[in-house]
């Protein structure tokens, strides 16, 4: 099979074109690394208890999330303890703990034993000076003091440099390498905390970064123009180490990168498998957003409840010819990829034909075309009146008079 279609998808071949994959740099190894349980987390209004959080981290790990960034233990016991437990379950992934440039904040992580710790520290000079109200030898000090506390409790170091992508380049790097030099660190994340990066900016910015740092590269791209996923993939392919991502693109004010986004898109356009379980993709996401009443449109791409389901009568009747041939026509991928219900042909206004043709086989009931057409038009009008889909009782309703 081309690497555009398999038995379960079918993508564009125009995206295997040997001069539009020329300059992808993708790594053997790509690394996702959620921070739902975190930056998931300060999304307004998100609160997961400790057994939530737990729960979430076994089934991240049944889907074959590579680092789970457990939390914050400076935020609260609860977070300390279920930090801890996380750890203690030995679940698979690796767990990272997270801390601000403060030592205190470094022994509480190590002392949750968790593998790695992201380091943040604020990169905008603006930042700093304003919001913080720091000087900038006061965030060099306390950063390099960190990082050294991280090193000395055996604690894989990321460095985490707030609003990079908003501040001046020289001066965020020449920051890195002060850190790196005096400090400590494993690797650094590129850091879009306000989501105001293009896409086209990001293979440039990696690359930059990459000549003057001789570490691994992270991303952390927020949502907030909807280019967090698109981000993320476009500095993948830069040859970035590893991705942050949340569930459902949970977070911060709009949101973090989508890893369902992220794998999927990687798995069918680019040939790259980053080893997920893909099949639970969608209960993963189902899972996050009953705990949380998390809730996201009915057609949101992979995670939507009604992506799925065929309402337009020309839709139903391609489908209907396709099915049980070559079902990938009407679809990029199948359900079942990503772990989704069935695909399914609902009754609408937008129905025809093929529609109706489906649920009277369904209910194994004959109808002439001239009944046929009556039927039809009364479920355009009682979507109408409900402003919806009919469901079984709807249509059951509907059908006594016919029978």
């Amino acid at each position: 099979m081309e690497k555009y279609i398999s038995d379960k998808w079918y993508t564009s071949s125009w995206n295997f074109l040997d001069i539009v994959r020329e300059n992808l740099k993708f790594k053997d190894k790509i690394k996702i690394h959620d921070v739902t349980l975190r930056d998931g987390e300060q999304q307004a209004g998100l609160v997961m208890t400790a057994e939530q959080k737990i729960r979430l981290a076994e089934k991240m790990a049944e889907v074959g999330i590579h680092r789970i960034e457990a939390g914050m233990p400076a935020v609260s016991k609860q977070d300390s303890d279920a930090i801890k437990e996380i750890v203690k379950r030995n679940l698979g992934p690796e767990i990272f703990g997270f801390a601000r440039c403060m030592v205190e904040d470094v022994k509480r992580a190590a002392d949750c034993g968790v593998k790695g710790i992201v380091i943040e520290i604020p990169s905008n000079e603006q930042m700093i000076r304003e919001a913080y109200g720091w000087t900038l030898d006061k965030a060099v000090d306390l950063s390099i003091k960190a990082t050294q506390a991280a090193h000395e409790a055996g604690l894989y170091t990321v460095f985490f440099p707030i609003d990079m992508t908003r501040a001046n380049i020289d001066w965020v790097l020449s920051l890195v390498e002060k850190v790196a030099a005096d400090g400590y660190m494993d690797a650094l994340a590129i850091v879009d905390t306000m989501g105001g990066l293009a896409p086209h900016t990001v293979p440039f910015l990696v690359d930059i970064v990459k000549e003057r740092i001789k570490k691994p590269i992270e991303l952390h791209f927020h949502d907030d123009f909807g280019l967090g996923s698109a981000n993320s993939i476009m500095g993948l392919a830069a040859g970035a180490d590893v991705v942050h991502t949340t569930i459902s693109a949970a977070g911060e004010r709009a949101g973090n990168a989508s890893y369902e986004d992220i794998a999927m898109a990687l798995l069918t356009m680019y040939d790259v498998n980053i080893g997920l379980n893909y099949s639970q993709i969608y209960p993963l996401s189902k899972l996050f957003r009953s705990m949380v009443n998390f809730p996201v449109r009915a057609n949101r791409g992979i995670i939507g409840e009604n992506i799925f389901k065929i309402e337009s009568g020309i839709v139903a009747g391609w489908y209907e010819n396709v099915k049980n041939t070559n079902p990938l026509l009407v679809s990029p991928y199948l359900p079942e990829l990503v772990g989704h219900d069935p695909t399914e042909i609902v009754l609408g206004k937008h129905s025809g034909s093929p529609s109706i043709d489906h649920w009277l086989e369904k209910y194994h009931v004959s109808l002439n075309e001239e009944q046929k057409n009556e039927l039809l038009n009364k479920i355009k009008l009682k979507a109408y009146q409900k402003c919806g889909l009919l469901d079984e009782n709807d249509f059951s309703g509907l059908l006594k008079e016919y029978l």
